[in-house]
């Protein structure tokens, strides 16, 4: 069946492995001890102009080890994983665990987790590591020399990077499973010039990273010869669009553009380890409060935010974290009120809750795990307005399409955004590009200003598969669903 794990990838070598450091963990008085054995593979291929530019095939397996002990709590790896290293690691991590219950910073103790022993695989049809690397390239040179045939396209970057990640865990409470994730991102970027005042503007592709084999680029999930047989057209466009005059505006936000808005102001502030302040080195903390579950006002009553892990295609789907925890589906935000908060078994611990909600991921096994972000989604109306629909409403206003540029304070508090297109609306029809769309808010104050929302045709998954979070930084995917929404007078400004 496609997308069955492959036996030999989980037999006893990695079984073997993780037992040997177990053993030796228990030996040592430790309490919960838990071990990862993963392989990790990524190629990537950059092209300039259908030339490929640089490119790389990397594979990286290691074997880590976490212990807590006598309120402690110590983490080893090592690249080679073996029952010999393994051992080494456990014992490693022990030392570090006496340090940090003698230095009183180890703050260990995890939330309960029902034992689980189970093997897991992203749905997928073709590995894409089963494409040979040349025609992956050569799918990428196709596609670029399309895009360089039509004016006024004079350029273009291309890049396509796969991903595939294998993990076995294993830890003291008899928990055992074996996962593979495949994960794809393709992307293009047209660069034009207009012929007259030698201005260039720049479009990249809408279709973003994906938890999908290489069926994906086939166009089962997202029309790509649709996309390179429109995007010159969009480029001329923005090559003579008119600039923006500042103001305030309804803005009718595409998903393709929403889901980072919706990942930057409410998928990190909804991170516990944010809202304690236990992660404030990289991009800072969050104005939610853990008192404010339940009574937070975060936006219109058409809010309603899903964490989930289980979400098909999602770039954060597994079937468990990288702490055991079986992954789940839960609110965020409900009729606009916040009802959640993302927690791994630590910060479950911390606040007193039942169950992690399976928050925890390392960027490979040689790292440990952090909390880190599901697939934060704004769901959309059962059988709500389309885009079209939601296009005809309006009277005055600008349709904003693909992420661009973005920054947020250190709390999630005040933003701006920009767009790859923006697009004038006039009584109810498209009126044309506009240049230089920057909109700006509060968390809270644009959400609340969510005046309609799409039906389900209008939902897309979207997504990062870099998601940069610790230090030392580890990067991880995250995706995020959103339909067309509607949000009624919202400052813009305009980008030089």
């Amino acid at each position: 069946m496609p997308g069955d794990v492959d036996p030999g990838l989980f037999d006893l070598r990695p079984r073997e492995t993780a037992g040997a450091a177990l053993e030796r963990a228990a030996r040592l008085g430790s309490g919960h001890a838990s071990a990862r054995v993963g392989f990790l593979r990524r190629s990537s291929v950059f092209l300039h102009d259908g030339v490929p530019s640089s490119g790389s095939d990397t594979v990286d397996t290691a074997v880590s080890v976490r212990v807590l002990r006598g309120g402690g709590t110590g983490f080893a790896s090592l690249t080679d994983p073996t029952p010999g290293t393994a051992v080494l690691c456990a014992e490693r991590a022990v030392r570090m665990a006496d340090a940090t219950a003698r230095a009183g910073v180890g703050g260990a103790a995890l939330a309960e987790e029902p034992v689980h022993r189970a093997t897991w695989c992203s749905e997928y049809e073709v590995n894409p590591f089963d494409v040979p690397s040349g025609d992956r390239a050569a799918l990428m040179a196709d596609w670029s020399r399309r895009l360089l045939r039509v004016p006024p396209v004079s350029h273009v970057w291309a890049m396509l990077v796969v991903t595939e990640e294998n993990t076995f865990y294993a830890d003291s409470a008899g928990t055992e499973t074996a996962q593979r994730r495949i994960r794809m991102h393709p992307m293009l970027v047209a660069v034009g010039t207009h012929p007259r005042t030698g201005a260039s503007a720049s479009l990249r592709t809408l279709g973003g990273p994906s938890g999908q084999g290489w069926e994906y680029l086939a166009g089962t999930d997202w029309d790509w010869d649709a996309e390179l047989e429109e995007l010159p057209g969009h480029l001329e466009a923005k090559l003579h669009a008119p600039p923006v005059e500042p103001g305030r505006y309804d803005l009718l936000i595409d998903p393709s553009n929403l889901w980072l808005t919706l990942h930057e102001s409410v998928g990190h502030a909804t991170e516990l380890d944010r809202v304690l302040g236990h992660e404030a080195g990289y991009a800072g903390t969050s104005f939610v409060s853990p008192d404010r579950v339940g009574a937070l006002r975060y936006g219109s009553e058409l809010m309603n935010v899903t964490a989930d892990r289980t979400e098909p295609g999602g770039l954060a789907t597994v079937g468990f974290d990288d702490e055991g925890v079986a992954a789940q589906r839960w609110p965020l935000v409900e009729n606009g009120v916040l009802t959640g908060l993302q927690v791994d078994r630590r910060g479950a611990h911390t606040v007193g809750a039942d169950r992690s909600n399976g928050c925890a991921y390392a960027e490979s096994a040689a790292h440990a795990p952090l909390q880190r972000m599901p697939n934060v989604s704004l769901q959309p109306v059962p059988g709500g307005p389309s885009t079209e629909d939601l296009i005809s409403g309006m009277a005055d206003g600008i349709y904003v399409v693909g992420a661009a540029g973005w920054s947020i304070d250190m709390q999630r508090r005040n933003f701006q955004f920009t767009a790859q297109r923006c697009y004038r609306v006039r009584r109810g029809e498209l009126a044309g590009q506009l240049g230089g769309v920057a909109y700006q808010g509060t968390t809270l104050d644009f959400w609340a200003s969510l005046t309609a929302v799409g039906g389900t045709g209008t939902y897309r998954l979207f997504g990062a598969d870099l998601c940069a979070k610790g230090q030392p930084v580890q990067a991880a995917p995250v995706g995020h669903g959103c339909p067309a929404a509607l949000f009624e007078g919202v400052r813009v400004q305009r980008t030089a």
